[in-house]
């Protein structure tokens, strides 16, 4: 695992996993206790990560609520925001959407279910 950046912006790269995770959080710790204002954490040269390291995202998103900032996620890979929506944590989380995908394509909205009466017979053209 490798991350650069600074107190506002950290790249995270490689795995995020139980044997990365110390490093990980005292890295993320670090930044949120300098900085002001939104810590975005760029996740597009993340290759996976693991609970521990799941764990690790929600610790921060803790702390920088009590440091009186925000995490931000940005760039999370598909098979990561699977796991966030899953887990229900893209509630939580502060999610970038991806700036080259459609709107609303990392969340797409749900369909409208249309019910008909069971009596009820679809109009016809005359």
């Amino acid at each position: 695992m490798h991350i650069r950046g600074d107190h506002a912006e950290l790249v995270v790269g490689g795995r995020l996993d139980v044997r990365s995770a110390a490093d990980a959080r005292t890295v993320l710790h670090s930044a949120l206790d300098a900085g002001r204002g939104d810590l975005v954490l760029d996740l597009t040269e993340l290759d996976s990560w693991d609970a521990t390291g799941l764990g690790v995202i929600m610790g921060a998103h803790r702390r920088a609520g009590r440091t009186g900032r925000r995490l931000v996620l940005r760039g999370v890979p598909d098979r990561m925001q699977r796991v966030l929506v899953a887990t229900r944590l893209h509630r939580i989380l502060a999610i970038e959407d991806d700036a080259t995908a459609p709107a609303g394509a990392a969340h797409p909205a749900p369909r409208p279910v249309t019910r008909q009466h069971p009596h009820q017979h679809p109009q016809r053209g005359g």
